[in-house]
Formats: structure tokens, sequence, C-alpha cells
């Protein structure tokens, strides 16, 4: 009797615990996951909680500055936004990017808004790296942010405007370009007196001689004439140094570079617009919004901001029709045409 006693006691230790003790044990697992799910879900809602609050405080505070310090709360405004939008475009450039060497994709094989998304943004990193340079060293921050406040045109990015620099800054800008049309008109008109064709001559003195009087040209007469372009005087690599000097500051270029400097930063921003312009064809311009419309005339000479928008997409088609036509050695042309084409179009009073 007690060595079947003893035989069960070693049968049930081999086969393990019994089902309470299986039960017991069970519970004890199941009870931990609960634990730690409620310590997450705790923690989740303490960082709710801290946001929550710290959103509160931060809406107390731009309430207080805009009630007691107007002006700066417009700075402040504009700053965080600004901050919001630069981060946001930066995740945009890093995903083009990203799917670009994901696809093995060429800047030319994009899509019209990636193609000026990463254009747009090259440009602003370029405006940003003197202040950059100038904040390196210790305590120099106070100094950029006096030249940030004083000189916020050259200085900031378009995302640091405030809505009414924005306005401002975009004429001054247009002004700038605008005071360089004569000199292109001019060299453009002297460099037709040295064409070898008489026929072409006499087209191209025409054309110059009837923008100067006030007339808007047609494509037509622009492509009449476009072979005259692609080689002396013309080209960009024959253009008179003034000449190009002109054309760099309606592109928004410095024209204090040597010549074959200004020669080949011409040409490299002009055969990108007019990569953007097949671009923009595939999308076509009635996909654009009225605020992508007008950033695409502005690129190209004309200054929208007091045009109505049937009036930016008829000049916009009107370029197109040009740009697409032409040929990567006809770049000269479509740099001439910037000014040709926005002198005269029907400008509404402000």
């Amino acid at each position: 009797m007690a060595l079947s006693m003893a035989g069960c006691r070693g049968l049930l230790w081999r086969l393990g615990p019994g089902p309470a003790a299986g039960l017991s044990r069970a519970r004890g697992e199941l009870r931990f996951p609960g634990r730690c799910l409620s310590t997450k879900a705790g923690s989740r809602s303490v960082l709710a909680a801290l946001v929550s609050t710290a959103k509160r405080i931060n809406r107390r505070y731009e309430r207080f500055l805009e009630r007691t310090f107007p002006r700066f709360y417009v700075l402040h405004s504009t700053f965080i936004r600004g901050i919001q939008a630069l981060f946001l475009e930066v995740k945009e450039i890093r995903d083009i990017r990203s799917r670009m060497a994901r696809q093995r994709l060429s800047v030319q094989q994009l899509p019209y808004r990636d193609m000026e998304r990463l254009r747009q943004f090259r440009r602003d990193l370029i405006k940003a790296v003197p202040i950059g340079i100038i904040a390196i060293p210790p305590f120099a921050n106070f100094l950029v942010i006096i030249l940030m406040y004083f000189f916020p045109r050259q200085l900031l990015i378009r995302h640091f405007w405030t809505p009414k620099q924005q306005v401002e800054f975009l004429d001054t800008y247009d002004a700038i370009r605008r005071d360089s049309y004569p000199a292109v008109l001019e060299s453009l008109a002297r460099a037709a007196r040295s064409l070898p064709d008489p026929q072409l001559q006499t087209r191209l003195q025409q054309l110059c001689a009837e923008v100067q009087r006030g007339s808007q040209p047609r494509v037509a007469q622009l492509c009449a004439v476009r072979s005259v372009f692609s080689g002396s005087p013309l080209a960009l690599n024959h253009l008179q140094v003034s000449h190009v000097k002109a054309l760099s500051r309606v592109l928004f270029l410095t024209p204090h570079l040597p010549a074959p400097v200004l020669r080949q930063r011409l040409r490299s921003h002009v055969l990108e617009i007019r990569q953007l312009d097949r671009a923009l064809q595939r999308l076509s311009v009635g996909q654009l919004c009225e605020e992508e419309l007008r950033a695409a005339c502005y690129l190209r000479g004309l200054n929208s901001a007091y045009l109505d928008v049937a009036s930016c997409r008829a000049w916009l088609e009107q370029w197109l029709g040009l740009s697409c036509r032409l040929e990567a050695s006809e770049a000269s042309l479509l740099a001439n045409s910037m000014v040709l084409l926005s002198l005269n179009y029907v400008r509404p009073k402000k």
C-alpha cells in the first residue's frame, strides 16, 4: 500500500502540477500583461495631459502677446508658421529624394510640382547660407536677429515673411528686374544691326521697335526669328557682357561676377525653367491652383499680383507655346522673351 502511494506521488510529480496549480499560474500570467497595459495607458494619459497643458499655456501666451505687444505678436506668429512650413517642406523634399533614389529617377523625370519644390528649396538654401555663416561665432545670434529684423527681404527666406511683406517684397524684386528691361531691349536692337541675314535683321529690328512702342509680341513673331538666337551674336555664349548682366538681373542673379560665370549661371537657370515648362505642359496649366499659377508667371518674368486668374493663365499658355518649341541651343531667346512677353502685357491699375 505504501509502495502504491509512493508510485502515485511519483507519477503525479512527473506529470506536473495539478489543474488548480496550473490555473493559478495562468491567472498570474494573465495578470502581468494587464499591468503592462495599464502602465502604458497611464503614461499615454500623462503625456496627453502634458501636451494639452502646454497647448493651453501657449494659447494664453499668444493672446497676451497679441493684446500687449501686437507688433511683436505678428513677428512671433510669422516665425512659428514659418518654422512649421519649413519642417513640412523638408519632409516633402526628403520624400522626393528617397523616391528618386528608389525609382532611379532624374530631376527631368519628376512631376512638375516636385521639380518646382526642389528648385525653390535649393534657392532658399543658397539664400540662407550667408546668415548661417554669420551665426557660427559665439554670441553672434544677437547680431543675426538684428540683421534679420532690419533686412528681412535680403536675409529671410519666404517662409518667414509676413503676408504684407510677401506682396511688398515681390513688388520690390519685380521693380528691380523691370529696371533692366530697357537695357535688354537696347542690347537686342544693337545686336540685330550686326546680323548677316538682311531679312532676319529687319524682322528683329521691327520686333524690338514694336515692343519699345508698347506693343505685345505674338509667339509667331518670336518663332520667326528663333534661328538667330542659336549663333553669333545672340547665342548665350556670344552675347555682349552688358546684355548678359541685364538678363542676369531679370532672373534675379547677381551681375557682379566674371563674364564666363555669368554666362554659365544664366544658361543653367534658363534651361531649368525650360525643363519646368515641359513638366508643366505634361500637367497642363488648368491643373494649377491660383497660388501656383501666379508663382509660375512671376518666375518667368510677369508680375501677376495685380492680374486676374484668366489673364495669368492666358499669359502662361502663351509662354509655354514658345518655350516648348525651343531647343536648348535657343536658350537665349527664352531668356530675352522674359522681357519681350511681359513688358507690355496688360496690367490693371493697382
